[in-house]
Order: C-alpha cells, then sequence, then structure tokens
C-alpha cells in the first residue's frame, strides 16, 4: 500500500497555539484526509518544541518546573485542535509529538553521535567546539548576522531584530557547532538534482541564493549553566543541544529514528514505512527547513524529506504582519463560537492562495460564511432535500425521465439526461484533486462553488415549484431533484477533508451516512445517490451569521480580554508568549519577550463625528498653519503630496450603514488580494445599488478606523459643490486598471 507522511513544524511551547498554527495544521490535517481517502496509508504529526530557556524561565515565573509548564500548553493545545477536528478522536493527527519524551531524548543523542563520527564532504569535523559571541534573537531561536539587523537607536542601544523588532541579545559562550559551511556544494547538488525538495520554485531559488552567498557554521550547543532546560550533548552534559538541531530531529524520532524504546512503541517498520515525509512550513523559518535540515541529514547519513513546502503568512485587512507583537492576533477560537469549526477550516483554506501572503480579518471571515456557505452550499443542500421530502416524501427520485416525457421537460427547460451537468462535475471534480495535490487549496475550492453556482441556476431557472403543479412534470420534478442531490453526494465526498463535520452532516441528510471515508475523490461516478433513498432530517447547515449583532459582541469580548490581561500583566500572572513562532529560545535572562512590547488598544465606537486623537506632529503643523498669514496660500512640498498614495478602485458592493443617515459602506477593488472595506459619508446623494462597478479614487495608505462600529480602510474623494458641500465623487471617463496610481 501506498503510504503518505506530513508533517507541521512542532509548535513552541512558551505559548498557546493561535490561528497561524492552526492554519499549518488544517492544511496537513486536509492532505491526509484526502489521501486516506485515496487509498494511501497516512501518518500525520504535529506536536510541541519543548525546551529552550524561555521555556525554564517562564516555568519558574509562574511557579512550575519546565516539564508542569509544557505538560500545562500540551494539554491546552490539544484542546484547542480538537475543537476544529484535528485530534485523533476525530481522525486528525496520529502523533502528537513531544521533544520531552524519553524516546527524543535517545534519537537526538544517537543522531549527534552519526554526525560527529562523519567527515563533512571537505573531510573536516562535522562537529566541533569552540567559541560564539553574536547577536541571538530569542524569538527567531536564532543568531543574526549584520543585514538581518536594524541599526541601534543610540550608540548604547543593542539592534533590533528585522522580523519581531524587539532588541537582540549579545551572547558569548563556549559552544558546539556544526560545520555548515562545508555543506555548501552539496546542498547546491542537491536541490539540482531534486528540485522537488523545495517547494514553491521562488522558495527554492531564495535558499540557493542563501547558499551561494556563503554558509556560517552553526551554534548547536548552549551550556547547561544557562540553559539546563535540553538534551544533554552525548559525552559532555556540560552542554545540551541547542534547539533547532534538537527540534527539527522530531520528524524522524517519531517513527522510532534512534530508539528501541519508541520503535516498539509504534512497530519496527514505522519508519522505514512512512520516511520520507512531506514538512508543511511558514516561510519564515524556510532556512531551518531547507539549509540546516537537509545538511543535518546528509551529515548523518539518512534519507532527504520527500518535500519542504513553504506557504506565506497571514496579514491582517490593512496589510500587516498578523503577529501578537503588533496585536493585530485574530482571536480564532472566538469566531469558531460564533460560527463553527468548518466555517474557520473553510475560509482559511479558500481565503488565501497557499504559497503567497493574505488578509484576514473578522468581518472576512464572516462574509465569506454568508456568502459561500450560507447562501451557496447551505442553501443548495437546505433547498434541494426539502423539495425532495416535501415533493417526494423524503425519498430519493427516479434521475429518469421517460420517453413519453421528455417534450415536456424540454419545455420546462430540462435536458432528458444529465450529460451535460456530469461532464461538468467531472471536470470540476479533477481539477479539485489536481488543486489539492497541488497545495493550490482555494483553486480547488473554486471548482466546488463554479458547480454550486450552476445547479442553483439550474433550479432557479426550471422552477421545481413551478412543475410541482403539473402531474404532467412529476418525473421532469423527480430529475431535477435526483440530479442536484447526486451533485450534494459528490460535494461531501470532495470536501470532507476540508469541512469534515459538514460533510457528515450533509451525507445523514441524504442518508448515507457511512459512505464518505471510503470514497475515492477522484473516482467519483455519476449515479451513485441510489433511487429510493431515504433522506434524513433536513437541518440548517451554516446559519446566516447577522454580522454587526457579532461583531459587536467580539469587540466587546475582545475589550473585556484586553482589560483582564492587562489587569493579569499588573500581578505579573499572564503567559509568556513572545511572538508565535514556530520555534524559539531566549538568549540570556533579562531578554525581552514580545508580550513587553505594547501595542495601542483598537478604537472603540468611533462614530463619523468623532476623529482620532490629535498627535504632536499634527499639533505642530496646526499652529504652523495657525501662523499662516490672511490671504496669502499656503504651499506644500512635492514630497509632502508623495505621502498621500492615491489609487483607482472598482466599487463592488454599496450599502447603507444601520443606524446612520450619511454612511455607505463599499467593498472597493483597489487591485489587492482582498477588496478593502470602506465608508464615505455620501448617502443622503447616492443610492448605494447605483454606485456597483463605478470607478473611484481611493486614499489607499491613510489609516483605518472604525466608524459605526465598522472599520473604513480608506478614504473615496469627492468635490464639495455648492453651499451645502453637496460631494461629487471623482471618477474617470477612459477605462482605468483597477490599482492604478494617480501621480
Amino acid at each position: 500500500m501506498k503510504s503518505f507522511y506530513v508533517t507541521t513544524p512542532i509548535y513552541y511551547a512558551n505559548s498557546l497555539p493561535h490561528f497561524g498554527h492552526l492554519y499549518t495544521t488544517v492544511v496537513a490535517d486536509c492532505l491526509k484526509r484526502h489521501y486516506g481517502q485515496r487509498g494511501f496509508e497516512t501518518c500525520f504529526l504535529t506536536g510541541t518544541d519543548e525546551h529552550g530557556l524561555n521555556i525554564q524561565r517562564t516555568a519558574a515565573r509562574l511557579g512550575r518546573t519546565p516539564q508542569e509548564h509544557v505538560d500545562y500548553v500540551v494539554v491546552e493545545g490539544k484542546k484547542f485542535f480538537a475543537a476544529f477536528w484535528l485530534d485523533e478522536a476525530h481522525g486528525g493527527y496520529d502523533i502528537w509529538m513531544r521533544t520531552s519524551e524519553a524516546f527524543h531524548y535517545e534519537g537526538a543523542q544517537e543522531f549527534w553521535r552519526r554526525v560527529a563520527a562523519q567527515p563533512t564532504p571537505k573531510g573536516r569535523e562535522s562537529i566541533f567546539k569552540g567559541f560564539y559571541e553574536g547577536w541571538f534573537c530569542a524569538p527567531c531561536g536564532t543568531y543574526k548576522t549584520q543585514d538581518e539587523l536594524s541599526k541601534p537607536a543610540g550608540e548604547s542601544d543593542p539592534p533590533r531584530c528585522l522580523i519581531h523588532e524587539l532588541p537582540v541579545d549579545r551572547v558569548s559562550e563556549e559552544s558546539y557547532f556544526f560545520r555548515l559551511s562545508d555543506y555548501d556544494e552539496a546542498l547546491l547538488r542537491l536541490y539540482e538534482e531534486r528540485p522537488e525538495l523545495v517547494v514553491p520554485d521562488a522558495r527554492r531559488n531564495e535558499v540557493k541564493s542563501f547558499v551561494r552567498g556563503g554558509l556560517q557554521d552553526i551554534s548547536i550547543s548552549r551550556l547547561k549553566s544557562s540553559v539546563a532546560w535540553g538534551i544533554p550533548v552525548p559525552g559532555d552534559p556540560d552542554h545540551t543541544i541547542y534547539i533547532w538541531f534538537d527540534a527539527l530531529l522530531n520528524y524522524i524520532t517519531a517513527l522510532g529514528f534512534g530508539s528501541e524504546r519508541r520503535r516498539r512503541e509504534v512497530g519496527a517498520k514505522v519508519f522505514e514505512k512512512f520516511w520520507p515525509g512531506v514538512h508543511l512550513i511558514g516561510k519564515d523559518i524556510l532556512r531551518q527547513h531547507a539549509v540546516l535540515w537537509p545538511a543535518m541529514l546528509l551529515a548523518a547519513g539518512v534519507e532527504q524529506p520527500r518535500a519542504v513546502v513553504a506557504h506565506g503568512m497571514w496579514l491582517d485587512p490593512q496589510g500587516r504582519k498578523v503577529s501578537k507583537t503588533l496585536g493585530n492576533m485574530i482571536d480564532i477560537e472566538l469566531v469558531r463560537r460564533h460560527t463553527s469549526a468548518d466555517v474557520v477550516r473553510y475560509v482559511l483554506l479558500r481565503e488565501k492562495a497557499f504559497w503567497q501572503d493574505g488578509r484576514l480579518g473578522y468581518e472576512i471571515i464572516f462574509d465569506r460564511a454568508n456568502s459561500d456557505l450560507a447562501s451557496g452550499l447551505g442553501n443548495l443542500v437546505s433547498r434541494t432535500l426539502t423539495m425532495i421530502r416535501r415533493y417526494f416524501d423524503g425519498v430519493v427520485p427516479s434521475p429518469d425521465i421517460p420517453e413519453g416525457r421528455r417534450l415536456a421537460a424540454k419545455r420546462a427547460g430540462v435536458d432528458s439526461d444529465a450529460l451535460a451537468l456530469s461532464s461538468s462535475l467531472e471536470l470540476a471534480r479533477d481539477q479539485f484533486v489536481q488543486g489539492v495535490e497541488g497545495y493550490e487549496f482555494n483553486h480547488a475550492l473554486e471548482a466546488l462553488w463554479a458547480m454550486i453556482a450552476r445547479v442553483d441556476k439550474f433550479i432557479s431557472d426550471v422552477k421545481p415549484w413551478e412543475l410541482a403543479k403539473s402531474e404532467e412534470q412529476r418525473e421532469t420534478l423527480g430529475a431535477v431533484l435526483y440530479r442536484s442531490a447526486e451533485t450534494i453526494r459528490w460535494l461531501a465526498v470532495l470536501l470532507h477533508p476540508f469541512m469534515p463535520e459538514s460533510s457528515l452532516a450533509i451525507a445523514r441528510q441524504l442518508g448515507l451516512a457511512d459512505e464518505l471515508e471510503g470514497s475515492d475523490p477522484s473516482q467519483l461516478k455519476w449515479g451513485g445517490l441510489k433511487q429510493g433513498t431515504r433522506i434524513g432530517e433536513v437541518a440548517p447547515l451554516f446559519p446566516r451569521i447577522d454580522k454587526v449583532k457579532v461583531m459587536a459582541e467580539i469587540e466587546k469580548e475582545l475589550a473585556e480580554k484586553e482589560k483582564g490581561e492587562q489587569a493579569g500583566k499588573s500581578r505579573n500572572e499572564q503567559q509568556a508568549a513572545p511572538s508565535g513562532a514556530h520555534a524559539t529560545q531566549a538568549a540570556v535572562p533579562g531578554a525581552p519577550t514580545a508580550t513587553d512590547v505594547k501595542s495601542a488598544p483598537p478604537v472603540q465606537g468611533a462614530t463619523e463625528a468623532q476623529a482620532p486623537p490629535v498627535t504632536n506632529t499634527q499639533a505642530a503643523q496646526t499652529q504652523a498653519s495657525a501662523a499662516q498669514p490672511e490671504g496669502v496660500a499656503s504651499f506644500i512640498t512635492i514630497e509632502d503630496f508623495a505621502k498621500v498614495e492615491m489609487r483607482v478602485g472598482e466599487v463592488l458592493t454599496a450599502e447603507r450603514v444601520p443606524k446612520s443617515d450619511k454612511l455607505l459602506r463599499f467593498t472597493v477593488d483597489l487591485g489587492e488580494a482582498e477588496p478593502r472595506q470602506i465608508l464615505a459619508g455620501i448617502a443622503e446623494y447616492y443610492e448605494p445599488e447605483k454606485l456597483v462597478g463605478r470607478k473611484v479614487v481611493v486614499v489607499s495608505n491613510l489609516k483605518p478606523r472604525k466608524l459605526r462600529g465598522f472599520e473604513s480602510q480608506g478614504m473615496v474623494l469627492a468635490a464639495s459643490v455648492g453651499d451645502e458641500g453637496r460631494p461629487v465623487l471623482a471618477t474617470f471617463t477612459e477605462d482605468v486598471p483597477n490599482g492604478a496610481r494617480l501621480k
């Protein structure tokens, strides 16, 4: 039997998982379920990286041992993932890997010994003891080169990490080193011989460029006197193994590498069965997985992974990186409580191209849930099965239209057979399978939603409720509903890896509860839904979300949570949560964590009459303006004008803001990955439905602000005409592409 082994990074146990961790884990879960449907024997690993000084410090501050602390994080992390059907009980991960396990100690030490016993490709020692002094970023868990650091603010200040924007530490101590510099040529040959090792191509090219630029030997141990919470170096108990040389090994020690104890637990041949595997990672840890890890495996004589697959990162609606440091992290568990686990899973996989960065915010999630799930898939299932229950007593009708009824069917706009629909479904099926296996999850889902739209239109066009009034059209009615129900069966099978709970609910409503996991999506054939099948109870799958109400509730909960966290900080009781990086390690006592960096809380309850507070710079500008003599023009420089970025946007949707006579709420396409939400005070002069499709000018780099509980992500430009200041929107007489910049 073919096998498929997929891993996520093991998440650093200094903080609880968040939606960045959730995304990678949902992708891995989706792949595991898909390949399981395809007949592969699968293994899916996730887990926790549990060593390092950050954990040691946090545990001491909370009055726990490091082991007690990581045990707590693991319990809470498993609860978090279980809520999204990612745990063993729901068919998710097979292994929750923990680097504090005894078998991992054995495997890591055996790996160290193998590397130490073999010379480098250039004939030198692979591991040697030396002395290291350099800048160390605690959240990254890596030493930084000068081009990875910002310039110090003052002569006595340390530089800052460009990723986390935190001060780095000067570390000077004895250390063991891995002679990475001797593996440059071997790595470049490896990338050429196996281009599929690092994907996508852009990431592989990035890695090749990095290696060609010259590799530095890497510190792989810490003195036990500074980092006691780690795996002892074989033969030298005064040192513990440095975090990456420890953490990366989890992918093979979990399968039994280097530990007879583990091989007895999981089976003697598990390593041989599943290794090599596919590593899913965020692009922020690409170098560790695509440079250091392959070099380590070369040094130990272990086979390379099947692929290191690097995905893009999540940004907030303003295009900023999502992180706890910036304070713009989405509380995804809060979203789940207002929607469902499957809504979250679907949006994460639908909203962003896997390889690219993508934007996500609360309103983006709710808009997608309402449009795609409530009005799309959920509506199709509900209307189809409700009509089967109403018109055929809950029994799936015949798909056939007898010869004598085909003319009547044709008059109703229904083909005598389902060939056109089934052919389209087969094409969508093939596109879907290709998309999933090529990591193009959003395109795979687009193919299915195109079919949902097609069948929805088919139902609306032929009007089954009208056919039901004529006995002559009884068979036509049955064929129409059968075709829709059979399409839904295909959707349930195909969507099972993406939305396991909802797909099972669809199958139960179709009367096919036990037929999903054993159905190979690539082999779906038309006609699998049998005439006479009794459907189950019909219930809404995705209730429509009252976005205004839910957003108000979320803002209230977040405000209360922030208040509680601030109180907790003052009592020094809050968990440390440095960065959300996959693996991190603080360097020396006193190193700040990301929670030490405070961001301003969001504006709550702003209205169109409330302007943001005036800054000192703005106040100075106001004073300067006031000093300008009356009647004299106030000039600006070209540099001042260049600060304002104006772009062409197309209005996609427009609606009035509840409880406001002045505000309209737009979604505007500026040629970006996702449209923006913009509010404008023109409701007294423009009807919203007449603005859809219109090209407008948008100030795109204006700081977002909240109006009536909605965030406005820019400003639409309008002229002020007449004594009453009637707004007239700025637009174009020629065709201009969305996103074009005005100069």
